[in-house]
């Protein structure tokens, strides 16, 4: 009898073994690719031809004929045979229009989306449930396909004197090859928690694991590849936001054009694709949505965007008769590289691109790269529906558990909707052997550190901004300092640094130390002591993080200066939701270091001590947010964002010799275009109330130095400041400053001179109070205003740049090239 169950056995084996076959469908006349063409197996089973008109397909031995349908064609039938894995179907053009039944209702595709519109409250799950949660498994994995690349060794020649010579064996596609026969290049799983409450979608992630490293990239994990919802008005695809073919004017974007109808979960729906009316390269989405014939709901949605990247989305969603809705069950994410004019140079390699219009472009030789794809599955299970819950830290998006790198090989037999296969198991082993033999985590955390600004030492983090500085007052500033790192204690930590001035001829000194007091809100309570000097008049923001830059420009044409010795006391912290603050409490002694008195009550003052309490706060109210392990981290930055600043003297506090008010604010957004381009916005304004010297008033950031004519004024412009205003211009006690910057796409002059081209203006008003107490400075007031506006020509050669300003308004001055500054640039791009 075991034999009989053995031999059924077999034979359902058999009957359902599936073979891969792919292909094109194409007009017959014209050869041209047919995109979302109707692909049909045995006459029940459906798929779409992509953009390029290429499918893809798992078939059963069953399945024996293929059918081919596309609007305005004549259909195509064909039969499959297992040893063949290529279909190229050429259709005819024909003058029938749609014969399916279901399609007879005279409906247009326009009329169906504008009733789809009208419907998505309705059938949106964020808007007609109440509350909803679900688990899901998330498998993100590169990988290329064996069978397109060649394994051979070539020969490289080089031209000389007319004949090629041998150079070198470049083994690179055998290597390549023979990884990707044994594994994939990259894998990471997750499963989640998702709820949803009160418009607000949380993720808490309870386990994860990447290959290769045992402490994975949060960023990756952060990525928000492709939207939860098909209905909101604008759809995110691989970070980027498009309008929607389902938002409110989508119809005045959008070209919409009825193609079929298909059975999903017992019910019709219509089949349409969209394309933005735009025929620009960043034109936006294309692709299919299926809606529902009765309630005119989404069942299915493709969306895809073609360019440098070939990035597309697929939702897949299941009908829920009780509530009458679609609900997600599970979305994929694919990108493959695109076409692009000019390759891309990125952390020293190149990646190589066809071009957009191939007969201006020699042909190229295949790389690995050209075969290599990224692709995300989401699989949602365990949902409930309007059920009580409570969303905890909802402030946070998502939210990794303390113990969610360690699961047990339980947890995710459990959790995955299919285990892994064989080649994605030899995936883990393989890569964590690499990972070991490479140190590819060290090189992971070494690489974090000195973007950052820091080389990492085995416990102390050196600072690499306090290595080399120069200005007119200190001269060349050398120097070292850092702070201890997470090797030496996660919990208490210790910064200091040293310099020497070799114009002044002065030593200066910090030292500092703190103890975190919550991991969650990332708080430290911490002292320190300085000894240095600083800019006269500079407006600073405490909680503001300080850049890395190989240099600083502004700083270089600085001379006038103030000696602070600071006694500091503060609380750091991000306990308020998307904020991060500082408190502080300080003592500071002050001797300007150039001819200046502060004539207050008939005293003049030389040396002053001030004791102050300040708070410095950052809110972001439209960022998104990831706790981790390790911390807090801004996954998807969102504009605007508010700092703001409050600084108030303590009259007779450790000798306070004066009394004020300081308010200051800063406002920065940002819009990128889908075409490529960007706009800055910059708002910033300052209020000093009582007695307060010119060292702590506002200068509004001058950066153009005394000289005769425009090539002695030729210095590095900084990326905030007035280009065209003189050090120690202008003061005031009260200030308003507008900044305005668009980019436009980099423009190509030759072949190698392709720079990025900037239009900025930039605007202030300011008054000074009790002028006349401020003795030792000629200056004016800003009154009446001041206004310059220029182009910067970024990135013209190897970084370098150029740009020119010109000053106009009330305060232009008298001779016409003292109001034009003529600035160097420089950009550094890691391909980060």
């Amino acid at each position: 009898m075991k034999y009989f169950w053995l031999f059924l056995l077999f034979i359902a084996f058999t009957t359902q073994a599936q073979f891969h076959i792919s292909g094109i469908v194409a007009d017959a006349e014209t050869n041209k690719p047919l995109p979302f063409a109707s692909i049909t197996l045995n006459k029940d089973h459906k798929t779409i031809t992509d953009v390029d008109g290429k499918f893809s397909l798992e078939i059963q031995a069953s399945q024996t004929t293929l059918e081919t349908y596309y609007v305005g064609y004549s259909k195509a039938k064909i039969l499959i045979s297992s040893k063949v894995n290529f279909y190229p179907i050429y259709l005819s053009p024909s003058k029938n229009t749609f014969d399916n039944k279901n399609l007879r209702n005279k409906l247009t595709a326009s009329t169906i989306i504008q009733k789809a519109i009208a419907s998505k409250n309705d059938n949106n799950p964020k808007e007609k449930l109440s509350s909803f949660e679900f688990k899901a498994y998330n498998k993100l994995s590169v990988s290329a396909p064996p069978d397109s690349l060649s394994g051979k060794i070539d020969s490289v020649y080089i031209q000389k004197k007319g004949q090629l010579i041998f150079r070198k064996m470049d083994s690179t596609n055998y290597k390549f090859k023979e990884t990707i026969d044994k594994h994939d290049l990259f894998l990471t799983e997750k499963v989640s928690h998702f709820q949803f409450k009160d418009h607000v979608l949380k993720e808490t992630i309870l386990g994860t694991k990447m290959a290769g490293l045992k402490q994975p990239i949060y960023e990756i994990i952060g990525f928000n590849l492709q939207s939860f919802s098909v209905y909101d008005d604008k759809y995110e695809l691989f970070e980027t936001k498009y309008n929607s073919p389902l938002s409110h004017n989508a119809p005045s974007q959008y070209l919409y054009k009825l193609l079929d109808s298909i059975t999903i979960s017992g019910r019709t729906a219509y089949i349409i694709h969209f394309k933005n009316k735009k025929k620009s390269k960043q034109s936006g989405l294309e692709g299919l949505l299926y809606i529902d014939q009765k309630n005119y709901a989404v069942t299915k949605a493709v969306m895809r965007i073609k360019g440098v990247l070939d990035i597309s989305g697929t939702h897949e969603f299941s009908y829920i008769p009780e509530q009458e809705i679609w609900f997600p069950t599970s979305k994929k994410f694919k990108i493959v590289k695109g076409k692009n004019d000019d390759d891309i140079k990125i952390l020293g390699g190149t990646i190589q691109f066809d071009g957009d219009i191939e007969e201006n472009f020699s042909r190229r030789k295949k790389q690995p790269s050209d075969y290599v794809y990224l692709v995300s599955q989401t699989n949602n299970f365990n949902l409930q529906y309007n059920q009580p819950f409570t969303v905890k830290k909802s402030f946070v998006s998502i939210e990794i558990k303390d113990n969610a790198l360690n699961k047990p090989t339980e947890f995710w037999d459990k959790n995955r909707n299919e285990p892994l296969n064989n080649r994605e198991q030899k995936t883990y082993s393989a890569l964590d052997s690499l990972s070991l033999k490479k140190k590819w985590e060290s090189k992971i955390r070494f690489g974090r550190k000195v973007i950052n600004g820091y080389l990492p030492l085995p416990f102390f983090d050196m600072d690499l901004r306090k290595l080399f500085r120069f200005n007119n007052y200190e001269g060349f500033r050398l120097g070292f300092g850092g702070v201890t790192n997470e090797r030496f204690s996660k919990v208490f930590k210790i910064d200091g640094y040293t310099a020497y001035g070799t114009k002044d001829g002065t030593f200066k000194y910090h030292l500092g130390s703190a103890v975190r007091i919550g991991k969650f809100s990332n708080s430290w309570i911490g002292a320190s002591y300085t000894d240095d000097v600083k800019e006269i008049a500079s407006t600073t923001f405490s909680i503001d993080k300080i850049p890395f830059k190989l240099y600083d420009p502004r700083p270089i044409n600085i001379s006038t200066f103030y000696n602070y010795v600071s006694w500091r006391t503060y609380l750091e912290t991000a306990i308020i939701p998307k904020t991060e603050s500082i408190w502080e409490l300080s003592h500071t002694e002050i001797l300007p270091k150039f001819d200046y008195a502060y004539n207050l009550n008939s005293t003049l003052y030389t040396y002053y001590q001030m004791t102050t309490a300040k708070l410095s706060l950052q809110w972001n109210p439209f960022s998104d947010y990831m706790q981790t392990p390790n911390g807090k981290i801004e996954i998807e930055k969102r504009f605007p964002k508010f700092t703001f600043q409050f600084t108030q003297s303590l009259p007779k506090v450790l000798e306070n010799d004066f009394t004020f008010t300081k308010l200051d604010f800063k406002t920065e957004y940002e819009k990128k275009y889908l075409n490529g381009q960007k706009t800055n916005l910059l708002l910033q304004a300052g209020y000093a109330l009582g007695n307060i010297p010119l060292t702590h008033l506002y200068n509004t950031s001058p950066n153009n130095i005394t000289k005769e004519t425009i090539t002695q004024r030729i210095t590095f412009a900084g990326k905030n400041s007035f280009e065209t205003m003189y050090f120690n211009e202008f003061f005031s006690s009260e200030f308003a400053f507008f900044q305005l910057k668009h980019s436009f796409n980099r423009v190509k002059l030759f072949s190698k001179i392709k720079p990025s081209f900037v239009v900025v203006s930039r605007m202030a008003w300011g008054n000074l109070d009790k002028p006349e107490q401020h003795v030792g400075l000629n200056y004016k007031t800003l009154n009446e205003g001041f206004f310059e506006s220029g182009v910067e020509l970024n990135q013209i050669l190897n970084g370098l740049g150029l740009s020119a300003f010109y000053r106009y308004g009330p305060n232009q001055l008298p001779k016409f090239e003292d109001n034009i500054a003529i600035k160097l640039s420089f950009v550094l791009n890691l391909g980060l």
